[in-house]
This record gives C-alpha cells, sequence and structure tokens, in this order.
C-alpha cells in the first residue's frame, strides 16, 4: 500500500496555498511582524508570526477559520467526502474564550466552539464526514503525529482516504504563557544562530488529503512516521536529544529507509538555546558526517504550535513537488558548538526524500518521511491488528477508587461525585507531586492503579490519554493571574500544566515510557479516540501500553464548556479510568477491541451503519451479556433515539445499562464505563442492581460499551 498526498492545504504567516508558499520560499521573505490581534502591555510586545485575515469568520474562533481554509484548499480537487478527519489542535477556541471569560460571561452557548475537538469536528460537519473524527493534543508535535493517525488509518483499512494536519491560532495564552517562560525572542526567532534567543509565537494551519494508491493526483507519498517521548521534563527537551534521535530512527524504519536516502531535514528548529541544542545532537547522532541539506522555516513563519507540523509536512510536499528547499530564515551566523551548517539561502534541487521533525511539551516527538511518488518500493505489509487484552484496570469515582466504585455499582447506588484532593494523591509520592494540581495527580493515580499488578512488574512502553477539557484548574489559575495583573505576570507553571497532554507527560516521567506518548480531546468520546489511537500504533509497541481516560470538574468553567455539566450543575461529577494493556495478546487476560467509531453528521445519523456494523458480529445475542450505553445529557434525546434504533435491529433483549447514571456527567465517563465493564467480565457475574432480576452468570459473552449522540462508538469486552 502506497499512501499519497493528493491535496494540500497551507496557511501561515507567508500566506495562503501552494504558490504564495512556493514564491515567499524562493524569496527567503520573513512573515514575522507586530501583533495587533489584541493589545499587550507595552512592556513586552514581541513579534509574531500573525496571518493578515480578521479575527473571526462565520462566528467561528480563529483557529477554526484558519483550519476550515487550509481544508479547503486540501479538497480543491476532490468532491468525494474523506472517511475520516484527523486535526492536532492545542488553542482551540481559546481565543473567543479568553475575551468572554475576561467579560465574565456565563452563557454556555457562547462556548460551544472552545474545546480542541470542536475544530475537527467543524471540518468534518462542513465535508460531511461520517467516519472517525480525531483531535490530537500534544502541543508543538500536534500536526505530525496527526499525519502519524492519519497513516494508521488507511494502513489498518479503516479509511481510505483521510484529511489530517493542525491548525492553531494566536492567543493570550499562549502569547504570554511563552513569554512567562521567557523563550521569546524580542528580536524576532534565529534557528540554530549563534545570538539566538529564543521563539517567535506564530499561527496557522496546514491540512493534507491523504489516500491509499491514488498515484495520478499524487504530489508525494507519507513513506512513514516515529513517534516517541523524552519522559524527562514537562518543558524542556532530553539534553542529548535521545528522544528526538529515537523518533527519526523510528520514522526511517517504518519508511523502509536509511539516513543515506534523505535529501533533505525539516528541523524543528525554534529558535530556543536548548530546543536547538538537543536536535543538533540527534541529528548529527544519525546522519554523523554526512548530513544532508537541513534548515528550519520557524524563522519566517513563527512557531504556529499545532500546526507547525502539518504546516512543516506541507512545504516539503512543496519541497518534493516543486524541487525546492527552503532557508534557515532569521539566521545569520550559525552557532558552531551545533555543528550544523543550515542554508541560508533557498536552491532549487532535487528532493526524493524528506524526514521532518516536531516536538513538543512533554518530550512528545514526531518525525514524519515524506518522497517523490513511486520512487521508492512501498513499504512492506505490517503484521495484522494485535489482539490488546487488558493486565490491570482501574477507575477513580466520587464514591471512591475501584473497588469502591464497584461496590456502588453491585448495590444500585451512584458514584457521582468529586473526590477529595487527598484521596485521589494517597497513593501517590508527596515529593512527586508537590507542584501539581488535580488533574494530573488524577492520571497519575489512575495510572498507577491500572499499572498495579503482583504478577508482572513491566511498565507501559507507551501512553495514550483521553481528555474532554484537560487540565481545568492550570487553565482558569493562569488566566485569572493574567487577568489580574494587566497581563504583566502570569505563571509559566500553569502554562505549562494547562497543556492538554500535560498529565501523559507526568506518566510518561513516572514509568519512563518513551513509546509514543498521544493526548486525544474528543469531548464525550475522548476515550474512546484515546484506546483506538492505541489500537492504530499498537505495533510499534513491543509488550505493554496504558490508556487513559480523565477529566477534572471545575466549578467556573466545567459548567461553561462541557454541555453535559451544565445540565446536572447541582450534582457535580469527575474521575476517569485506566488500562493497563499487553500487546503479545496473553490468553487468561480479557480482549477488548473497538468494533465502531463514526461521525453522526447534523442532518442524518450513523442509526443505520451501526446496526449493520453490530448485524455483522456473529450472534449479536449471544456475543454480549450487557449492552453499557453512553449517552450524554447534552444530546440525550438523539442518543436515546440511536440506542433504540441499535436494539431493534440488533434484536437484543439482554441488560442495558445507562451508565452515566451510575458515573455522573463528565466527558471520560465512557473511560469509567470499560473498566467496570472489565471488572464484570472477570468476575463473571452480571449484577442485579444493573436491571437483571437478579445475579446473572454472564458465561462465555462480553459486554459491549457503546457511545451514543454526536458520535456513535463501541468497545468490546470480551472473556478470554
Amino acid at each position: 500500500m502506497r499512501i499519497h498526498i493528493i491535496g494540500l492545504g497551507l496557511v501561515s504567516a507567508l500566506g495562503a496555498g501552494i504558490h504564495s508558499h512556493c514564491e515567499a520560499l524562493l524569496e527567503n521573505r520573513v512573515g514575522i511582524g507586530p501583533l495587533t490581534l489584541f493589545p499587550t502591555s507595552s512592556h513586552d510586545s514581541f513579534p509574531v508570526g500573525e496571518i493578515p485575515i480578521p479575527g473571526e469568520a462565520d462566528g467561528l474562533p480563529r483557529t477554526h477559520h484558519l483550519a476550515c481554509l487550509a481544508a479547503e484548499q486540501a479538497m480543491s480537487n476532490v468532491s468525494d467526502a474523506p472517511d475520516a478527519v484527523v486535526v492536532g489542535v492545542t488553542t482551540g477556541g481559546m481565543s473567543a474564550t479568553e475575551t468572554l471569560l475576561r467579560k465574565k460571561v456565563k452563557d454556555p452557548a457562547l462556548y460551544q466552539h472552545h474545546a480542541t475537538g470542536s475544530v475537527a469536528a467543524e471540518i468534518a460537519r462542513v465535508y460531511d464526514c461520517r467516519g472517525p473524527v480525531l483531535t490530537i493534543s500534544t502541543a508543538c508535535s500536534s500536526g505530525a503525529a496527526a499525519l502519524k493517525l492519519a497513516m494508521e488509518l488507511i494502513r489498518s483499512g479503516r479509511a481510505q482516504r483521510v484529511l489530517a494536519g493542525g491548525a492553531d491560532a494566536l492567543c493570550r495564552l499562549t502569547y504570554h504563557g511563552f513569554s512567562a517562560l521567557q523563550l521569546i525572542d524580542p528580536g524576532g526567532a534565529r534557528p540554530l544562530d549563534v545570538d539566538r534567543r529564543g521563539m517567535s509565537v506564530g499561527e496557522g494551519a496546514g491540512m493534507l488529503l491523504l489516500s491509499a494508491n491514488e498515484p495520478d493526483l499524487a504530489l508525494a507519498e507519507v513513506l512513514g512516521a516515529g513517534l516517541s517521548c523524552d519522559a524527562y521534563h514537562p518543558a524542556a527537551p532530553h539534553p542529548e536529544g535521545a528522544g528526538a534521535l529515537a523518533a527519526m530512527q523510528r520514522a526511517l524504519n517504518d519508511a523502509g529507509l536509511t539516513p543515506a536516502d534523505i535529501d533533505f531535514v525539516s528541523l524543528h528548529g525554534t529558535g530556543t538555546r536548548d530546543n536547538d541544542a538537543a536536535e543538533a545532537k540527534a541529528v548529527n547522532a544519525l546522519f554523523g558526517q554526512d548530513l544532508p541539506a537541513h534548515a528550519s522555516v520557524k524563522g519566517a513563519t513563527g512557531h504556529s504550535l499545532a500546526a507547525a507540523g502539518a504546516i512543516e509536512a506541507a512545504i516539503s510536499t512543496i519541497s518534493i513537488s516543486k524541487g525546492v528547499i527552503p532557508a534557515n530564515s532569521g539566521c545569520r551566523q550559525p552557532d558552531p558548538a551545533l555543528e550544523l551548517t543550515p542554508l541560508l539561502a533557498p536552491v532549487h534541487k532535487q528532493v526524493d526524500a524528506v524526514l521532518s521533525n516536531s516536538f513538543g511539551f512533554g518530550g512528545n516527538n514526531a518525525c514524519l518521511v515524506m518522497g517523490s511518488p513511486g520512487r521508492y518500493p512501498a513499504p512492506e505489509a505490517r503484521a495484522g491488528r494485535r489482539m490488546l487484552r487488558v493486565k490491570g484496570h482501574a477507575c477513580i469515582t466520587g464514591a471512591g477508587r475501584t473497588r469502591a466504585t464497584m461496590h456502588a455499582v453491585r448495590h444500585g447506588k451512584t458514584c457521582a461525585g468529586v473526590l477529595k484532593s487527598g484521596e485521589i494523591a494517597a497513593t501517590l509520592s508527596p515529593a512527586r507531586i508537590r507542584r501539581l494540581k488535580r488533574f494530573p495527580r488524577l492520571a497519575l493515580a489512575l495510572a498507577k492503579g491500572a499499572s498495579a499488578s503482583p504478577d508482572d512488574d513491566k511498565t507501559p512502553e507507551a501512553v495514550f490519554m483521553g481528555t474532554g477539557w484537560g487540565a481545568l484548574s492550570e487553565t482558569s489559575d493562569f488566566l485569572e493571574q493574567l487577568f489580574a495583573t494587566d497581563e504583566q505576570f502570569p505563571s509559566p507553571t500553569d502554562f505549562v500544566g494547562s497543556v492538554h497532554n500535560a498529565a501523559a507527560g507526568q506518566i510518561a516521567m513516572q514509568y519512563d515510557a518513551r513509546g509514543a506518548n498521544l493526548t486525544m480531546t474528543g469531548g464525550d468520546y475522548s476515550f474512546e479516540q484515546a484506546f483506538l489511537a492505541a489500537e492504530l500504533t499498537a505495533g510499534d509497541c513491543q509488550n505493554s501500553l496504558l490508556v487513559v481516560g480523565a477529566d477534572e470538574h471545575h466549578e467556573g468553567l466545567s459548567p461553561l464548556f462541557d454541555g453535559s455539566a451544565a445540565q446536572t450543575a447541582d450534582c457535580p461529577a469527575d474521575g476517569g479510568g485506566a488500562l493497563f494493556l499487553d500487546t503479545n495478546g496473553h490468553a487468561n487476560a480479557p480482549r477488548i477491541q473497538t468494533v465502531f467509531f463514526e461521525n453522526c453528521g447534523k442532518e442524518e445519523d450513523s442509526r443505520p451503519r451501526f446496526g449493520q456494523v453490530m448485524e455483522g458480529l456473529p450472534a449479536f445475542e449471544n456475543r454480549y451479556g450487557v449492552i453499557m450505553a453512553g449517552l450524554p445529557a447534552a444530546c440525550r434525546r438523539k442518543a436515546e433515539e440511536q440506542l433504540e434504533s441499535l436494539l431493534e435491529m440488533s434484536g437484543f433483549k439482554g441488560v442495558v445499562v445507562d451508565y452515566r447514571k451510575y458515573t455522573g456527567e463528565f466527558a471520560s465517563a465512557s473511560a469509567v464505563a470499560v473498566v467496570m465493564a472489565v471488572d464484570i467480565v472477570m468476575s463473571g457475574r452480571i449484577p442485579a442492581s444493573l436491571g437483571s432480576e437478579m445475579e446473572m452468570a454472564l458465561g462465555a459473552k462480553g459486554i459491549l460499551v457503546a457511545g451514543f449522540g454526536d458520535c456513535m462508538t463501541a468497545i468490546e469486552v470480551m472473556n478470554p
């Protein structure tokens, strides 16, 4: 199978579209200039990579607008809807949210586009995508990681065409956050320069339409991708570039190429002293004396965060299709300590293969290899899909940990509520969590609970996190302090903790997990997205991985952002669940897999297709003893209709559990439901409290955890 890039969309400070970027790159143009989108205090006005378009359009926040502009370009030559949409985002609707919060606006309807996942949802709405719609938030590697997942969707046969990339807009949170970390160069970014002082925050969007085996439309091929985690520090890279090197090597191995095959290295190259130094060590270790042409474009575009990896993948595609290698803009005198010789002027040259690097907060690394269409042998077919088995499971709810939660369920009692922070942290090292707030503590506690096994001392290689809203406490505290001090004294600690993937990074550091580290943020379907991401990349793991779903309740922000929480404000709830999964298929552990994941759309829903897929499973009635149904309060009527349709189509007459009546309303409630399902399957008994007249034996049957509403999902947990 070849994965072709058949559509390309690109919006950055250099312009919009392939033609304008090609011209800008050949002219070595720099798009960094004064910030005009919002006022700042006089003492901290830094140049940025701003795009000269209005702040919002069609009532959408700026990130959504940029993403849609890039998507329109990428989809311009095709008429069919993509089979899936995967977008990397960190800011979402934050540019609009900041203004609303500063004005103390309390209408939840006005925050409907705040979520990072709403960007991908908007693109899916525009192009009527009914397949998986996924959002990845791994800071500055998000866009490249999104392309990795898009590749795996195609490789797995789940999709033929995937629209994937990244988008982020300038906002106060990122502008002042990076300033608080003293990572901004007041003169503009100078990547790899001896006098470099930091980055320039930018904005933009890059969208690529990937397709299986359509060579006639191909601009380039995506040959391979590699993911890794430094597991070193929340914000600083590994000083020796160990994680960066691992990701580059994995990308080359995935592509079936060697370092000698690469013609151009598109460097991450932010312009900060530590990042450039770490990447230089990694690149030199990989290529030695045979380093090909290399450059960073961030001196021209600024650092567009989640969009950066996708923008640079698009520019790499231009390099391949147009024979243009961009200059390392902003660099006047390369730092001799880096032992690199970046291009100081653009060149015309045939480019057959590019290695593109993207590295982010939390040590999240993603590297891509792209090549000329048909130039290299198609990568060898991968082994079939791995069956994941549950080696450990844990949950936390208002009732307590797993045992207390299951005790409440078996007695028909609700688990809804907000567990005290001290109880969450009871099993964690006080020194380890001293500076951590509620959300990362919750994630670490879940990871520890799932990983604790008396029979196996192995730790997870990779971490997959699903969260609808991320670290609300840190986000709120950062913005409150920013507003209270007239934007002069924002908290750098809260900024680092506010990124959605910060908690997964903490887990990686706890367990030295250096494989993939992906955080998915898709509202009520975030855990399902994280589990699907784990399945798609399980082939990269040798032994085990960890999937966590968690969300914290925040008194001020949860009712504004989460429509379901807003409807049950008098009964706040939070928590999550975690699974420690084996990738080698130990025979004595429950099996777990995704059997359905689709976006419903607005005018129609996925009921007919869902029913067809479910009917396609052998003897539905005999396969499952329980259906655990997720019916979010914000779209409950629609969800109930979908559930009724499933029951009618499948003929299922068994136990149906409305699990949010037990967990309460929060985005990652499905993670708790899956843990409940695992616990019931392992016990072999269906509690009478779940709807049967008396406790029943589950026998050889499994449990289907199904999500309804804006998406329809299904994860099955089966007996060994």
